[in-house]
Formats: structure tokens, sequence, C-alpha cells
């Protein structure tokens, strides 16, 4: 299995300390960072070696999109600011493939505008310094192009439609605010599963940022997924390896908030001593699992118990009983009371609950608190993403506050909440931040409603959710880096600067209150 790994020194002398280790493949992400492929029982090896500073498992994330809808008109042309057309930047899209084929990534004699793209899932040459995927150059998709048979020479990426629309968003001819920019694609992903984990994510921001530095072209980067599971507060490895790549080249990366700003999927509140507090929440029907992720402050001393919607104990766990595995009406129940990290001071008690012959029910379940000892007292529990989970479960009593999804919690990235272009109205489901007990905010709002994006084989669909928020974000950076490196008004217009600028640019009502949890500094 890949572990997520942070090391210190060189790279040629973290791998020579796995002599004693039965290491299958190991790629170096940089920054100190790496992707190790181990077998499980080998992993606390790993915590033996000298250079080795902390590992992490990775994690399934998911896409943040709603739904797409047929749709005859673009809205496009309103978000290109005058004549900048991200002409020699490159967009970067991390998402499930591109249609090549399509007519918004061509130029007007019919070649591609995509200068790369790695297919993570296809077995082929792999990039330099990647072990696997199949990597297509703009020469190969040019010949497949020219192909009666396009697809037996550069084999088709995008099956789902996500990736092709999110980049017609950001660069595509008609819609795409960087119309002249040009395209890095990688579809994320592996041949043997069909979900996406953070170390995919992670490879293809080195990928992109590595091809950027190589052809001296700044980029916008987009990334349209996310998760729930962590602490909200950019302190992962996942999240740690976004803010240290940031600094990189002349990167800026993108991404959206999540869908999870009404989903009832993240409970808040604040512990007393001696308090015993039950927490209820509801599980849809047929899903495959769930998890509680549950945070709070280390000297908080509490203890947990869950109980199913037939009133059974899953027993207590608390700093003396730290693991717990559990098989109980037909159902798998695996608890964790966690250590702070290197990281972090917050704790994770974790709750993975998964069918072992039975079905998840469609219930009321209990997660039961005690508060033995409170310093701090402040607790935040998280659900999975309504994209695993579906909005039919939720908290009884949920919090609205710090729904944005991991990694838009990361420092150092852009950060894009959505709002209906069409009302003026803030976007229900758009992810938010907090205030207490710090502040994280989102950086920008942009369309998430009802935006027209380029589908499959040609034509134009409605898209919503946070998903198609972000890509506008990424074409309108694009179009500053142009104005700013290309052009010579602002050499270093990106990252932290091009960062400020957008919030500079964005729009505010009068009688508003900014930075906010909700809009962050305005809308674009």
């Amino acid at each position: 299995m890949e572990i997520i790994v942070k090391y210190s020194g060189e790279y040629v002398g973290f791998l020579s300390e796995f002599e004693d280790i039965a290491v299958i493949t190991a790629e170096d992400l940089g920054q100190g960072f790496a992707v190790v492929n181990i077998a499980p029982e080998m992993i606390d090896q790993l915590y033996t070696l000298p250079s080795v500073e902390d590992i992490e498992i990775p994690k399934d994330v998911f896409l943040n999109d709603y739904t797409a809808e047929n749709s005859n008109c673009t809205n496009g042309f309103e978000f290109r600011i005058g004549s900048y057309s991200g002409k020699k930047v490159l967009v970067g899209i991390i998402d499930t493939g591109i249609d090549y084929t399509n007519p918004e990534f061509l130029t007007a004699d019919g070649r591609t505008r995509i200068v790369y793209l790695w297919d993570q899932s296809q077995e082929g040459q792999p990039p330099k310094g990647f072990n696997s995927g199949a990597e297509y150059t703009r020469e190969r998709i040019n010949t497949a192009l020219l192909s009666s048979s396009p697809f037996s020479v550069v084999p088709r990426t995008d099956y789902s439609g996500h990736g092709t629309a999110v980049a017609g968003i950001a660069a595509g001819n008609r819609i795409g605010a960087a119309y002249q920019a040009e395209i890095i694609a990688v579809k994320v992903g592996n041949a043997n599963s069909e979900g996406v984990r953070t170390v995919q994510l992670m490879k293809g921001l080195r990928y992109v940022i590595d091809r950027a530095r190589e052809l001296k072209m700044p980029v916008a980067i987009n990334i349209s997924f996310g998760m729930n599971e962590g602490s909200h507060r950019g302190d992962s490895l996942f999240e740690s390896y976004l803010t240290a790549v940031s600094s990189e080249w002349k990167t800026s990366i993108i991404i959206p908030t999540g869908n999870e700003g009404g989903a009832g999927h993240h409970y808040e509140g604040q512990l007393q001593n001696g308090e015993t507090l039950d927490i209820g929440f509801f599980t849809a029907a047929a899903i495959q699992g769930f998890y509680l992720s549950i945070w709070k402050n280390y000297t908080d001393l509490i203890s947990a118990e869950l109980f199913l919607p037939d009133g059974k104990s899953t027993g207590v766990i608390n700093r003396y009983v730290t693991n717990s595995n559990v098989r109980i009406n037909g159902l798998s129940v695996t608890s964790i009371y966690g250590q702070p990290s290197q990281r972090s001071v917050f704790q994770e008690i974790f709750y993975d609950i998964r069918p072992a012959g039975g079905m998840i029910p469609s219930a009321l379940w209990t997660l039961r608190i005690r508060a033995e000892n409170i310093v701090n007292g402040h607790l935040d529990i998280w659900l999975p993403t309504v994209e695993q989970v579906t909005a039919a479960t939720y908290f009884v009593d949920s919090s609205e506050k710090l729904t944005m999804t991991i990694p838009s919690t990361a420092a150092r990235i852009i950060r894009a909440a959505g709002y209906n272009a069409g009302t003026g109205a803030f976007a229900a489901f758009s992810g938010r931040g907090a205030e207490f007990p710090e502040y994280i905010y989102p950086d920008v709002a942009a369309p998430a409603v009802n935006v027209s994006a380029p589908s499959l084989g040609g034509g134009i669909d409605s898209f919503t959710g946070t998903s198609f928020a972000a890509p506008l974000v990424t074409g309108i950076s694009a179009q500053l880096m142009e104005w700013g490196i290309v052009c010579g008004n602002s050499p270093f217009m990106y990252g932290e600067k091009l960062k400020a600028e957008l919030r500079l640019i964005a729009e505010r009502s009068s009688d508003g209150k900014y930075p906010n949890i909700i809009y962050g500094y305005g809308t674009l």
C-alpha cells in the first residue's frame, strides 16, 4: 500500500535507509515528502528510520460537484477581463481527465492547447520520476487528432465529464476566462481502483509544477476535490504538502470550499466539566459505511461511547482504552482514541462503521461524550461528505461553520466559495469558514449554480457545485498572471500576491462585513 512520508535530508539518503525494509517502490514529491509503496505489516518499521519525521495513510477524496443539466446558453464571456486571455500562462487541471477532442481545447487550425496529459490510471510510459500511468505530449495528442481513430492513439481519459467541464470553465475557447492559456491535465486515480486518494492529488501537483518549471511558464492549478476526514485546520501531511509546494515556482493553487455548508455533517460544541453530552445523528439508507471524526484539544480529558439505533453500545473509549474493534448487529465498528501529532495540539477520536454481513440502518444513532476534566472544551465532529453519505445522513444539531472541506483549509492556497450569480444569493451548499476557535475564511466566492461548461463530445451543459466555482477563479488567476508576469506589470503575480489581488478586485456589498465566513473578501 502507498504511504505518505515526510523525511529529512536528501532523498538519496532517505532511500538508503530501506535496506532492511521491503519497500516495493518510492516516488519523491519534493519538499521532503515521498510516497512509499510498502507491505502493510512493515509500516511500523518506517518510524524507526532516522530520517522519517512523519507518515500518513492516504485518504479518499471526492469531487465537489452537485448536478449537471442540459443547457444551450453560455455565460463565460462576462468573466473575461479586458484583452487578457491567459496567453503564455499554464492552467493545470487535476481532475477526472479531459476530453482532448472537444473543440473547447483546440486552436483555430485544429491543434490541441494541451501541452501535457498524464493519465494516472492507464498503463504506458509514466512521466519522469513516477512509476505508473501514461504521459502524453502535445505532439502525441495532435497525432491523435489527425487520426480517424483518435482514441487508438491517445486513449479516452475523461468518462464522467467533470474534468472536461472544469477545464472548460477555466480555459475553454467559448466558456473559459483564460481561453488562450495552455493546459496541463492530470487524470487522477489508478488502474486498480475507481476512487481517488490524497496521494494521487499530491503526485498530480508535483507533476504539474515540474512541467511548468521546465516550460518556464507561470501556472494556476485547479483541484476540485474535498473530504471531511481531518481537523480542518491545515495540519495533515496532505495539507502541509500543498502549503509547501505552493511556494515553488510561479504557482497558484485554487481549491473549492466544498458542498458541505448545508449538509448537516459538522457538529460544534463547548464542553463543561462533568457534563455528559448526547449527540444524535441520522444515517441514510443504503450507504456503504461512514465515520465520525471527533477533534478536541489534547488538554481536555473525555470519554466517548457510540450507541446503535437499537440502544446497544459499542463500548467506551478513553485515554486508558484507546482502541476497540467490535462486531455488533452485523456491523464492524472500529474506534481509535488518537494522539496529537508534532503538527498539531489537537487530538482525534475516530469511529469507522462498516457492514460486516449486515446493513447500515437508516435510523437515529447517539454519540455520548463525557467531559472528565476540561481546560479548553471546544469540540468538533465531522461526518463524511454529502458525496459519500448523501444529505440524508446528518447531525440533529449541526453547525454550518467550518464546513469547508479539506484541502481548502490548507494555508497559502486560494479558497473558492460559491454563490448564485443569477440571484446574487450565497449558495446554501457552499462550505463556510469559522471565526472560532480560529479564523478560517474563504478568499473569494464565484458562481457555483447553473454554471455553463462544455460536456463530453461537444455541447454545453449547466453544472452546479463549488467544483465549478474554483475553475473560474483559476481562469481569472491566469488572466492576472498574464497581466502581471507575461506583460511585465507585476512580475511576482502568483502565490500570496495573486491571492491578495483577487481579494482586492472582489465585489463587496455596502452593508456587509468583510472578510466573512461565507464570501470571504467578496464575489467575483
